[in-house]
């Protein structure tokens, strides 16, 4: 008889079969690997939109996704699955080197080229806080010089609902406990007590728009000086995050940055980037 298991009392029981059905179709869609391990998550994700929808079982739920021509139900999915915990400041280390070594580079850079064109994506934008957070930076290391150059960001995220989000700039207190006192009153507006938004002044300088990494060919016209793909890649097993990595290495222009999370590693023996440091990797050639 297969095994069944049931996590909590009030969530729908998954069978090995179903969690199979599930996983896989999240692993061909949208790259992400989930084992065994992950067995509660994807219940506790799934249970709200399966029992709302008036499904009898996952396996019922899992037709419905691969029935479905429209491509809203599968990209439900990807909403509920990925994970979209972030603020701002996180993993301040790179920051401090964006600031302090990664910009002034490639500023001198694209001086010596009499360019004035900076290119940045944050590849996973989340809720915006990683977005806004490099778009401040950006705005505080040109300073007034900003003017004459373009140097705007292209935020990605494959979540619609955490795209609706951070596009709007709206942010609790907790979620800016690390960030430096002096940018929120410069970047942003309080909006009461527990609540602060983006100013329209730092949101125009991010562009939102839905991309699903697992795209065979990245539809770029221009390659970017400085991406920003944190902590996607652990979610990923090794031939995928190879395949990303490639994607992204021919989309980083000669000098370009690429930075992942602390807790993810390249294989230096398999990726074209130069390791620089710790989630830290350049484009030499």
């Amino acid at each position: 008889m297969e095994k069944v298991v049931q996590v909590h009392f009030g969530l729908m029981p998954m069978s090995e079969k179903e969690f199979g059905l599930i996983t896989n179709l999240v692993y061909k869609h949208f790259g992400i690997s989930l084992d065994e391990t992950k067995r509660s998550l994807v219940i506790g994700r799934l249970n709200k939109i399966v029992k709302d929808g008036g499904f009898n079982s996952f396996e019922e739920y899992y037709h419905y996704i691969v029935n479905d021509k429209s491509g809203s139900a599968l990209t439900t999915l990807g909403n509920r699955i990925s994970t979209n915990h972030t603020y701002f400041n996180r993993e301040p280390d790179h920051f401090d080197y964006l600031m302090k070594v990664v910009l002034p580079e490639i500023d001198a850079v694209l001086t010596r080229k009499n360019s004035r064109d900076l290119r940045m994506w944050c590849a996973a934008a989340s809720t915006g806080e990683e977005p806004y957070m490099l778009a401040m930076l950006i705005l505080e290391y040109f300073g007034a010089k900003y003017i004459n150059w373009k140097a705007g960001l292209l935020a990605t995220d494959i979540s619609l609902s955490a795209l609706t989000n951070a596009q709007s700039g709206v942010y609790s207190n907790e979620q800016l406990t690390k960030l430096d006192k002096k940018l929120i009153n410069k970047y942003f507006l309080k909006l009461d007590d527990n609540t602060y938004c983006v100013s329209p002044k730092l949101k125009q300088e991010v562009v939102y728009r839905r991309f699903n990494l697992m795209t065979g060919i990245f539809p770029f016209k221009h390659a970017f000086d400085i991406i920003f793909c944190r902590n996607v890649m652990i979610y990923f097993d090794e031939d995928t995050k190879h395949q990303l990595a490639e994607k992204m290495y021919n989309n980083t222009n000669t000098g370009g940055y690429l930075f992942i999370g602390h807790s993810e590693t390249l294989r230096r023996n398999k990726t074209q980037y130069k390791y620089i440091k710790p989630a830290v990797y350049k484009k030499e050639n």
